[in-house]
């Protein structure tokens, strides 16, 4: 543990800069390089700065960093004081702010520090106050400006005064971001800030992260959802509408993701609402306020819970005028529960901002530990740099959907979704996700269904398959998608997270099959513990492997390892170790060892060995002082399905160890399958693991 934390102060001269984006980035970058990451605010609201959308004297930025994988700290750790202890006492609350900073940074290798927010008094005041903090706590300052509605002259002008006021407060600038610009501007923005001795960014301006959300509107009209999907009061909101006038008028104002208000008593637009929600080609509303205390009668409102809309309904019992006035007050936030939001911000920083300009200023270097979110960026990372094509044949789940927009957002892969584009495009947009890059296609009907089936035909001609029947086999999605890997559509698939393996893995069995010299396919899973990754297998295909099939399975997870960074030193479990113990189960370890030896005399691999003496080295010391991989093995052979499945559950849950996987090898073309209890992040982490091996492909 570092004895000083490195840290950076974000600051502003103003509010309303988007700090908040640039912090989530930033606590990101650092979280891919050290294994501690803290964040701390000095000064935080209280209680009567609030807006609607907080909860209690919570702090949305501080619970948002907080949110992030990389931290692990409580909140009331990472608090300095409140503005009226500023007000009461300048000098004593600084006095508090660095003690609680400085109790805070002994558990953290890096820390982000997020100024001010200028909610309660702006100005060179609070700037000033800011650059005592940063100097006192010996961070240097990235300063972020705003664009909007501001000339590129008065931005250098504002970035002139607020350089002056960090100089003159003893804080050092380590370069400057100048946020929220509009796209046209950014040019002219670069050229007046040429020149100067610190780098400087441009980000531009994204609306959407101001949008505030339909469950924001809600509490700021004090309403509650009478009808609709409660989940999708999480949707951002792109306009809001009065809907007074005629349906029909109305109608031609209608656009994606707006709320209309109107009279609790105007059944002819609730109901016309309704019904344009089932037309595919009117807008999707991300909301209906019915509003002056009205609602409709029962009978109407009997035929609303039959229809069961999943559009919210809301009911308040304020007028039009202070509903509407209430709702367009509404200012959207970057909050841990807007994950679009998130992945918006995350891209932002990504693309615009050059992240080893920053890691060298903080003087950062990366450890040689690895973390599981270090492991987990750099999958995304790699990923990124040579985008391959991934077909998800399972386009109705919404946790597909959820996980193809971060992917697309995050730029990781380009994505095909399988499924009725009507029906999956109609729910991404209800869910608030942005999938419009994905390709969506029907895989019962089309050109490329007609072709798939004649291939699929050809190549099972002899097991009987005629056309007819393969024109049914391929409206499969499995062995759609796996037909799109086949004839070079898609780069690789992954599915599971609703299918069984087999449905899954089959097809790829029966039409991608085996690469050359490999009799099995098999799978790993990557064990990030704390400070290292493992790699386990086979967990979850193969229940009794021969011994040639399991030195199959140690050589492919051997390079399986090295293509995802991890040395391969590979240990041959067994319940014996060395010359010790007899038996059938032993004794095909050790005829698999020797096979592994004789086809690979280059990879270092132990057995039969036990587990203990493979991970710890006083055990290896004494059972195997000679060998090269007892004590620090890397890829763990197990001699069964049942060890192998029950030990990586076990270390999983004991261990606190992210099991990532399972990952597919000895397929010609990479397939992947998921847990049908996996997690949104799961199907992100897999499919960038799906990519990263198809970059690996021989091009053909």
């Amino acid at each position: 543990m570092s004895s000083k934390a490195r840290s950076v102060y974000i600051s502003s001269p103003e509010g309303e800069t988007g700090k908040s984006t640039i912090a989530l980035g930033v606590v990101d970058l650092l979280s891919r390089q050290v294994q501690r990451v803290g964040v701390f605010r000095p000064i935080t609201r209280n209680g009567a700065n609030n807006h609607s959308d907080e909860v209690g004297e919570r702090d949305y930025v501080l619970e948002l960093l907080l949110a992030h994988d990389g931290v692990d700290l409580p909140y009331e750790q990472c608090t300095g004081v409140t503005y009226a202890e500023v007000h009461q006492d300048p000098d004593a609350a600084l006095a508090n702010i660095i003690a609680r900073y400085r109790e805070m940074e002994r558990n953290c290798d890096a820390v982000v520090i997020v100024g001010s927010d200028y909610t309660d008094v702006a100005g060179p005041t609070e700037l000033a106050f800011n650059a005592r903090i940063a100097a006192n706590l010996g961070a240097p300052v990235l300063i972020v400006l705003s664009g909007t509605d501001r000339s590129p002259e008065g931005i250098r002008q504002l970035f002139d005064v607020s350089v002056s006021e960090l100089n003159a407060n003893h804080a050092s600038v380590i370069g400057t971001i100048v946020n929220r610009c509009l796209p046209g501007s950014i040019p002219a923005v670069q050229e007046m800030f040429a020149g100067i001795d610190t780098p400087t960014w441009t980000v531009p301006e994204e609306p959407f992260l101001t949008a505030p959300t339909v469950r924001q509107l809600m509490r700021a009209v004090g309403g509650e959802l009478v009808n609709g999907d409660e989940e999708l009061l999480g949707r951002e909101v792109l306009d809001v509408l009065v809907g007074a006038m005629t349906f029909d008028h109305l109608l031609e104002k209608l656009v994606d993701g707006a709320v209309v208000i109107t009279p609790g008593d105007r059944v002819d637009v609730l109901l016309g609402l309704l019904v344009a929600q089932t037309a595919t080609s009117f807008p999707s509303l991300a909301g209906i306020i019915l509003n002056g205390g009205f609602f409709p009668p029962e009978n109407v409102s009997r035929l609303l819970d039959d229809i069961k809309p999943s559009v919210p309904i809301i009911h308040t019992e304020l007028g039009t005028f202070r509903t509407a006035s209430a709702a367009a007050s509404v200012r959207g936030r970057l909050s841990k529960e807007a994950q679009r939001k998130v992945d918006t911000a995350m891209a932002l920083f990504e693309q615009n901002i050059d992240a080893e300009t920053i890691l060298a200023a903080l003087e950062v270097k990366r450890p040689e530990a690895v973390t599981p979110l270090m492991f987990e960026y750099d999958l995304l990372s790699r990923a990124r740099e040579d985008k391959k094509h991934i077909v998800l044949p399972e386009g109705s789940d919404d946790r597909i959907l959820r996980a193809a927009s971060t992917l697309l957002q995050r730029q990781v892969a380009e994505l095909t979704i399988l499924g009725d584009e009507t029906t999956i495009r109609a729910r991404a947009t209800e869910l608030g996700l942005d999938i419009s890059d994905a390709q969506i296609l029907n895989p019962k009907s089309g050109e490329m269904h007609e072709r798939f089936a004649q291939e699929y035909a050809q190549l099972r001609a002899h097991k009987g398959v005629t056309v007819e029947r393969a024109r049914e086999i391929v409206s499969s999605v499995s062995y759609f998608g796996t037909m799109m890997v086949q004839l070079g559509y898609a780069d690789g698939m992954v599915s599971g997270a609703v299918h069984t393996t087999a449905h899954t893995i089959r097809p790829a069995f029966e039409v991608i099959k085996t690469v050359p010299d490999v009799s099995v396919v098999s799978s790993v899973f990557f064990m990030c513990l704390e400070d290292r990754v493992l790699v386990y297998g086979d967990c979850a295909v193969n229940p009794d492997p021969t011994a040639e099939q399991l030195a199959d399975i140690a050589i492919s997870s051997a390079q399986t390892a090295a293509q995802f960074g991890v040395t391969p030193r590979i240990a041959m479990l067994s319940y014996s170790t060395g010359d010790s113990g007899t038996g059938a189960d032993v004794d095909k370890v050790r005829a698999a060892t020797e096979i592994v030896r004789s086809r690979r005399p280059d990879l270092e691999v132990e057995g039969p060995i036990q587990y203990d003496a493979a991970v710890d080295a006083s055990v290896a010391a004494s059972k195997l002082p000679d060998s090269a991989v007892a004590g620090r093995a890397t890829v763990f052979i197990f001699p069964d399905l049942n060890t192998g499945n029950n030990t990586y559950k076990a270390v999983q849950r004991s261990a606190g160890a992210v099991a990532v996987g399972p990952v597919l090898q000895g397929l010609r073309k990479p397939v992947n399958d998921l847990s049908r209890g996996a997690l949104v992040q799961d199907i992100v982490n897999t499919v960038a693991i799906t990519a990263i091996q198809a970059q690996g492909q021989p091009t053909e």
